[in-house]
């Protein structure tokens, strides 16, 4: 009477067979989760710069009580979920410009949000950004490269 299963040898084939077919999409799924961090990163960066730039137009229209040696961009990145009073409004409501603020997907995720970024005030050159009394922009804080060749920093 024979028995019907396996040999060693294929269980061997079929185990090589099935090592290669892994290691060929690790490399894809590595990709995949690179394009995924790319993608909420230019997110998280239109977010918050519409955000800034809401504030600004706001100020610009009288809405947000601005210092008279201050500039018309936010002070934190904070003030955009936290508001601003409408100091045009006849019961001083707030303004609100963001609900929350998104992090930087390649960023330490220890730190909150808001120390995730890097940010640029208005009065520094855009080669060399630095944070100051207004949040003009903001970029990621990481060194590496986005697979088109650019630093995330520079996006």
């Amino acid at each position: 009477m024979r028995t019907r299963g396996f040999t060693l040898i294929e269980m061997l084939v079929v185990l090589t067979i099935m090592t290669l077919l892994a290691s060929a999409a690790r490399p894809l799924l590595e990709l995949t989760v690179q394009r995924s961090k790319e993608a909420e990163l230019h997110h998280a960066l239109r977010t918050l710069r519409a955000g800034i730039d809401a504030y600004k137009r706001a100020a610009e229209m009288g809405q947000v009580a601005v210092r008279a040696d201050g500039t018309a961009y936010p002070p934190t990145l904070d003030v955009l979920v936290t508001g601003v009073v409408d100091v045009r409004s006849p019961v001083l409501k707030k303004i609100y410009f963001l609900r929350r603020l998104p992090r930087d997907p390649f960023g330490d995720p220890t730190l909150p949000a808001e120390q995730s970024w890097g940010l640029r005030a208005s009065d520094s050159p855009p080669d060399n950004p630095r944070p100051g009394r207004d949040v003009f922009d903001v970029f990621s804080l990481s060194e590496r490269k986005a697979l088109d060749g650019t630093r995330y920093r520079d996006w």
